[in-house]
């Protein structure tokens, strides 16, 4: 990913640019020079750019000189690449959303700031340190959590949490370096900034508060206490499907718009952000952007987890076994798209009710979303990292329709085709690379079991002692070797006839 994309037609993006660019891009109208950086967020992808920075950039529009600026940090190696594209273009970027119907295409101005750990550990720690922040902000996946899925305890032996603990000036990982600045806002005699995780984890904040509290702990007791008694960990749902962006969309940006971008982010037309309202510090006024402040998250992250991230597992591993490489490609097969519906159906009787939501509503919703062409959402995206996407997307909906007594074909099938996916090659023998820090383990099990899923579903990590239920394995077995048999699509016209 390069800007090489320039040519004399093409403008580069950077602010001295900004009034040149075409008419139909909205650009920042207010003076990115007077806000001043109030939050920092750690994990700057394309998610974060196409949802929390554009709330932010909505509100600047209505608040100039605003106090809450997104100062953006990357921890990781691979975070160089973002560096390079913002730090080349004043932190601007293009985002561009896209529905059947139309694109839309607007410069986002909020972030502006970008550090990279790798180059100066030290002002990371320091942005966090200063008083104008209040609020750090994380998308940073779940590998970034480190918790151990099946148990949902912090993994204290991993190696980046025990280089952290032992090198506390020098750290590596989220929490060496959130502990180090909150230490350091505690002897400069600074109240600690509020923590609010943005990743798909049901119970975000609850899971950050209790790892960060038990890792600061460790360090020194009083300053663990001190985090815990002073500090705020909000919950939060947050909702935007967001591709990864490929030279493709790079080049249409190029074409399309004249800007020569060299990391612009495509995303869908629908938007959501759903946040307990719990802060230690203040905050910006996220009601006035659409944001919806609420004091119980947790209806709205199960119905998002359960509906929508479940469903994006089953798309991403049955279409993937079926050869297909794109969500909308999925959805455009009948069969495919019946079976996420039917998912979503099975799943519905363990929701709690949702304050202003119609579950009917929302479920076709996600329908028209998943099967929107122009997001060209890569089924290997919605597969990456299953070993901790199991327990949060699938399991809990599963463990409570087993209490239920009720149906648990279609969530059954989900794990059955991940099983399956997990022996490493499509219908067509073509391999799939396994992306996950799990997968010689995981590919070891599906392989030995080859039709029988116990020894994956034996991994404690993941299920639990769910292996020593019979109609679980059961329905999960007779999944997994139809799909073995018949493939993904006989799987799932077998399953929708009334023998199914």
């Amino acid at each position: 990913m390069n800007s090489n994309t320039s040519t004399d037609s093409t403008i580069k993006l950077n602010e001295a640019s900004l009034s040149r660019l075409p008419g139909n891009v909205r650009v920042p109208k207010y003076d990115r020079r007077q806000i001043t950086n109030g939050i920092v967020h750690i994990g700057v992808g394309g998610f974060h750019r196409s949802h929390q920075a554009l709330y932010l950039d909505d509100y600047f529009h209505q608040n100039p000189g605003s106090e809450w600026g997104i100062c953006g940090v990357g921890l990781l190696d691979n975070d160089r690449r973002m560096r390079d594209a913002l730090l080349s273009q004043d932190c601007l970027y293009t985002l561009v959303e896209r529905s059947p119907q139309s694109d839309h295409a607007r410069i986002i101005g909020s972030i502006t700031r970008y550090l990279f750990a790798p180059d100066n550990r030290q002002a990371v720690i320091e942005a966090m340190a200063t008083p104008e922040c209040r609020i750090v902000t994380l998308t940073i996946t779940q590998r970034g959590y480190y918790y151990i899925k099946g148990s949902g305890e912090f993994d204290m032996n991993h190696p980046t949490i025990q280089h952290d603990l032992q090198h506390p000036d020098q750290p590596i990982g989220t929490y060496g370096f959130l502990t180090a600045a909150l230490e350091k806002r505690r002897k400069q005699g600074l109240p600690p900034f509020t923590l609010l995780s943005c990743d798909n984890l049901q119970g975000n904040g609850n899971m950050v508060r209790k790892i960060l509290t038990t890792f600061a702990q460790k360090r020194d007791s009083a300053l663990g206490g001190w985090i815990a008694e002073q500090g705020a960990f909000p919950n939060c749902m947050v909702d935007r499907i967001t591709p990864v962006t490929t030279p493709a969309d790079i080049k249409m940006v190029a074409e399309q718009l004249g800007i020569d971008d060299a990391f612009p982010c495509v995303a869908e037309p629908f938007i959501q952000w759903v946040i307990e309202d719990t802060f230690c510090a203040s905050r910006p006024d996220w009601e006035s952007v659409g944001v919806q402040m609420t004091n119980d998250v947790h209806p709205y992250e199960m119905m998002k987890i359960r509906l929508l991230n479940a469903s994006h597992m089953l798309i991403g591993y049955l279409g993937s076994l079926a050869g297909y490489t794109y969500v909308y490609e999925v959805m455009a097969d009948p069969l495919f798209q019946q079976a996420v519906a039917n998912l979503m159906d099975e799943v519905t009787p363990t929701l709690q009710p949702v304050p202003g939501i119609d579950l009917d509503d929302y479920k076709k919703t996600l329908i028209e979303r998943f099967s929107n062409p122009k997001i060209r959402d890569q089924l290997p995206r919605l597969c990456v990292n299953g070993s901790a996407k199991m327990p949060n997307f699938v399991l809990g909906s599963l463990r409570d329709k087993l209490q239920l007594g009720g149906a648990i074909n279609y969530l059954s099938l989900t794990i059955a085709a991940w099983c399956r996916y997990l022996n490493g090659y499509d219908e067509q023998n073509r391999p799939i690379p396994i992306d996950d820090p799990l997968a010689d383990i995981l590919t070891q099990q599906a392989r030995s079991g080859k039709t029988d899923p116990k020894p994956l579903l034996s991994i404690f990590e993941i299920f639990g002692d769910l292996v020593q239920c019979p109609r679980f394995v059961e329905t999960v077995a007779d999944k997994l070797s139809s799909l073995h048999e018949f493939g993904a699509k006989g799987t799932v016209n077998y399953l929708h006839s009334p023998d199914g």
